[in-house]
Parts: structure tokens; C-alpha cells; sequence
């Protein structure tokens, strides 16, 4: 889709971090925009900073583990803007780490409702019209990791690693059927934003949980993390380009090419350290 001119994005997780970044990014390259996020204040001002710049902008408070409140999302934005071009599922939180076997189920359930669910939902709502319009690209953000395992981050790992095998399903069922929509994995290291602090927007049936160590080394890697705006912009240019996989970070590459010879050499996975 190298034409973004007067196209309209929707985004979610579009308050903060990645999310908030391609928003900015889509909007200076002309698009109208169609912010969504839980955080109802934090929408609030992301959409009055946007329009403040002249863009085009809409907003609408989602739960992306909800599917009616997606299809919401979907009906608000074509009354807004009458199409949608360009779909981010980027919605995302941090949550379940420890030892695997002593993550709760709560905190199962709301790792996968927003990290695998929130990508569920967008696809079943937006890319029916994506394909019927025969015009559009999909991005969804996953992480590094879903393309290779560090422990203690079990349901973390398993709602990405869900993303990216979803978004090669999603790109071989659209070419299957001859649809012109593109399709992006966004599979970055770690980026400054606000994923550490997740707790924040936990549901009252999934209490938090004390961090401990794991949760202060996380904080400690995602402050030294990318920018948003160079994912950003990454993200945008796979759009133009219709790329697959977007990769940020080249010195965690050798990361994923261990776990792949890990596989073909039927050996145990290869344990290395967070950092």
C-alpha cells in the first residue's frame, strides 16, 4: 500500500509506546487516524495532541479481549471515516512471568485476552472489509519474542509466538484467495515503553502480582531500549513496501537463528539469559 494519503488507520494500543508512534507517523503521512486504548485519559490526550497538529483523528475506549468492544471499534470507524486501510493490532501487556507452572490462570486469561484475543478480534472484524474494499495491510505486533524463548515469561512468549503464526496464516489465507491485503509482523527487542508498568490496566479478576526481580530487570531493559519513533517508522515503511516480517533490532538476530538450529539439530533449546 505505498499510497497513504487521505487512507485511514486504525490502531490499538494507541495511547502510549509503538501504538502512539505509528499513530504519529501514519498522521504526518496524511492519513486519518482511528486511536484505541483502555486508558480513557490517556486517549483523551493522545487525540487532542493529534488533532492539535491538524490531523484528521477519532477515538473510541477498547478492551481489544472484548469482541464487541473491537466491533465497536470497527462500526466507529467507518461512521467516522467511511473505510479503514490500515489495521495495527498492537495492544499489549507484559504480564505472567515466573516459572511457568506457577503462573495463575488469572494471569493466563489476561495475557492471552489481550496479547491473542486483541489480534483475534481486529483480524475477524477489519480484514472482511479490508478484503471486500480490495485495499489494505494489517500489522501486527509481536516481539522478539515469538520468534525465539527466554524463560520466565511463559504466557508472554505463547501469546506472541500465537501473533506470528497467525500473521503467516492471515498472509497465506489472503494470497490463497487472490485478496490484495498486505500483511506485517512487527517483532522488535526492547522499546521504551510502558509495557513494564502493565499492571496498570489489570482487570479486577486478575490482581497484580509483586514484581520481584524479574519485573526490575525488565524495567531496567525496556528504559535502555529503541525509541518508539525508529519502530515507527520501520512499521510504516513495511506498509509502503508490504514487507512481512519487521525486525528492529539486527543484534538479536543471532538469537533466532540459535533457536532454528536448535530445531533442525533436534537439540534441547539453547538457555540463555534475559540479557
Amino acid at each position: 500500500m505505498e499510497t497513504l494519503d487521505s487512507k485511514v488507520a486504525v490502531i490499538t494500543g494507541a495511547a502510549s509506546g509503538i501504538g502512539w508512534a505509528v499513530a504519529r507517523q501514519a498522521a504526518g503521512a496524511g492519513m486519518k487516524v482511528v486511536l484505541a486504548d483502555v486508558e480513557p485519559d490517556a486517549l483523551a490526550r493522545a487525540e487532542a495532541d493529534l488533532a492539535a497538529t491538524g490531523a484528521e483523528v477519532t477515538s473510541l475506549v477498547t478492551d481489544v479481549a472484548d469482541g464487541a468492544a473491537v466491533a465497536a471499534l470497527r462500526a466507529h470507524a467507518l461512521e467516522r471515516f467511511g473505510a479503514v486501510h490500515l489495521l495495527h493490532n498492537n495492544a499489549g501487556v507484559g504480564g505472567g512471568g515466573g516459572p511457568i507452572w506457577k503462573v495463575s490462570e488469572a494471569d493466563w486469561r489476561w495475557t492471552l485476552g489481550v496479547n491473542l484475543w486483541g489480534v483475534i478480534h481486529g483480524i475477524r472484524e477489519f480484514v472482511p472489509l479490508l478484503v471486500e474494499q480490495g485495499e489494505g495491510h494489517v500489522v501486527n505486533t509481536a516481539s522478539l519474542a515469538g520468534l525465539t524463548i527466554t524463560p520466565m515469561l511463559g504466557p508472554y512468549n505463547a501469546s506472541k509466538h500465537a501473533v506470528v503464526a497467525i500473521s503467516e496464516t492471515l498472509s497465506k489465507d489472503l494470497r490463497s484467495v487472490g485478496a490484495d491485503v498486505g500483511v506485517s509482523v512487527l517483532c522488535p527487542g526492547f522499546v521504551r515503553t510502558g509495557i513494564a508498568d502493565s499492571d496498570r490496566n489489570r482487570p479486577d479478576w486478575a490482581p497484580a502480582r509483586p514484581g520481584g526481580k524479574l519485573g526490575d530487570l525488565i524495567r531496567e531493559l525496556v528504559a535502555t531500549g529503541m525509541e518508539p519513533d525508529a519502530v515507527a517508522g520501520r512499521v510504516i515503511e513495511a506498509v509502503r513496501q508490504n514487507e512481512f516480517y519487521i525486525l528492529t533490532h539486527p543484534e538479536t538476530e543471532p538469537m533466532v537463528a540459535i533457536r532454528m538450529k536448535d530445531i533442525l539439530g533436534r537439540r534441547i533449546p539453547t538457555l540463555y539469559p534475559m540479557a
